[in-house]
């Protein structure tokens, strides 16, 4: 649909200008007309010629989506009407894509569609969660509260996410520092040593002689190796992509040392958070657990969760499936039977990602810890084994020299 630039007047006698995405002019002078608005000015926007390429457009992210949430949950409270809030937030947000995306949900607000349906229609934009929560919202006539839960749970989210992308940072930089300073010492530091050996006429010692092996290798084969590390790359994720090799990755995500308890105390948290919040939101428990399932960002834990709702769907509890599963520590299971059976499950669940929240800062610690002597002592040995290699040599002619 088109874009309209309108300037004008509103009932106050204030002038107002915006943009509004109408299928004609004659309906964008209804809205204006509906507004209050006696337009002075209304003219078809000149189109963006890069506004159907799609990696130019700039993406929506989750504090978007948080910022969203919480003030239309405010306006909403304060007693006014959906379709307005939506016309306001959508004229004041920066981002053009999201602007679009709230522009095409308010138009299908007036048309009569319920808002979680509108909203459905952007996935990429607000996912399986945020609707069935909104739905529920709209059913109970709390869609404000709703909405600010649903800004608190995202922000607790991302937060949670951004711990664990600190906790990663840090080693996969060592790590890439580490392969850069090996390559150039390779190509370019030890062909020098090498031309300088070559003059001695003696049988190098054999590390020295395995580093020159490994320069030579490394310089005759860059381009294959940079291939090879790309093609690694792009077959893990083609691997991931499958149903098989997701559930393996994900199996061995939650066995590896030091990371395995982390990644799990990450689950736990967003699994009984989501839950919670859901279960506070009205969902029922069914239909809950089914979302939880497919956002849990780990395939095991997915098909646990889906193993638990084919049990509670038989009519079990929910606490003694969730021990089957082998995934969820007794402590987490305990709590929930004690929840279910008081009839305090959302309260409960809310409890649990509390703990698991300050679990998952003390893992990030503990990971930190662990990790930076491993790579200072990765990164040392390797540079240092370079070094006395290419040194070794020297060493010996000084021996040689001296005990002569």
């Amino acid at each position: 649909m088109p874009f309209y630039i309108w300037k004008g007047v509103n009932s106050y006698g204030e002038k107002r200008k915006g943009k509004i995405e109408m299928p004609n002019e004659a309906m964008a002078q209804s809205h204006l007309k509906k507004m209050r608005i006696t337009p002075s000015m209304l003219k078809e926007a000149p189109k963006d010629m890069f506004e159907n390429v799609e990696f130019l457009k700039p993406k929506i992210t989750g504090k978007d989506v948080v910022i969203f949430t919480r003030q239309l949950s405010t306006m909403i409270d304060a007693g006014l009407p959906l379709v307005q809030s939506l016309e306001i937030l959508g004229e004041q947000v920066e981002n053009p894509t999201f602007k679009k995306v709230l522009r095409a949900i308010r138009t299908d607000v007036e048309s009569g569609t319920t808002f979680a349906d509108a909203m459905k229609k952007h996935p990429a934009c607000f996912d399986t969660l945020y609707c069935n929560m909104v739905e529920a919202g709209e059913i109970g006539g709390i869609l404000d509260t709703i909405l600010n839960r649903l800004a608190a749970f995202m922000e607790k989210n991302m937060a949670l996410k951004k711990k664990v992308k600190g906790a990663m940072t840090y080693p996969v930089i060592c790590l890439c520092i580490s392969l850069v300073v090996m390559g150039v010492m390779l190509i370019f530091v030890v062909p020098v040593f090498q031309q300088m050996f070559a003059g001695l006429g003696k049988a190098l010692p054999a590390p020295t002689q395995m580093v020159v092996d490994m320069s030579d290798f490394t310089k005759g084969n860059f381009h294959f190796i940079i291939g090879a590390i790309f093609a690694a790359i792009f077959v893990v994720k083609k691997v991931y992509k499958t149903e098989k090799g997701r559930i393996q990755i994900d199996r061995m995500m939650l066995n590896v040392p030091i990371v395995g308890p982390l990644v799990r105390k990450v689950a736990v948290a967003k699994f009984t958070r989501t839950l919670g919040t859901m279960l506070q939101s009205g969902v029922p428990i069914l239909e809950a657990l089914n979302v939880v399932a497919r956002t849990a960002g780990n395939k095991v834990i997915e098909m646990a969760v889906f193993r638990v709702t084919d049990s509670i769907s038989e009519g079990r509890a929910i606490a003694e499936p969730l021990e089957e599963t082998g995934v969820f520590p007794g402590m987490v299971v305990q709590m929930i039977n004690v929840g279910e059976a008081t009839g305090a499950l959302d309260v409960m669940l809310t409890k649990i990602a509390d703990f698991y929240d300050e679990e998952v800062d003390q893992a990030v610690e503990n990971m930190t810890a662990a990790i930076e002597p491993l790579m200072m002592c990765f990164l040392g040995g390797m540079i240092g084994g370079l070094v006395i290699a290419m040194y070794l040599p020297i060493f010996s002619m000084a021996g040689a020299v001296s005990g002569g």
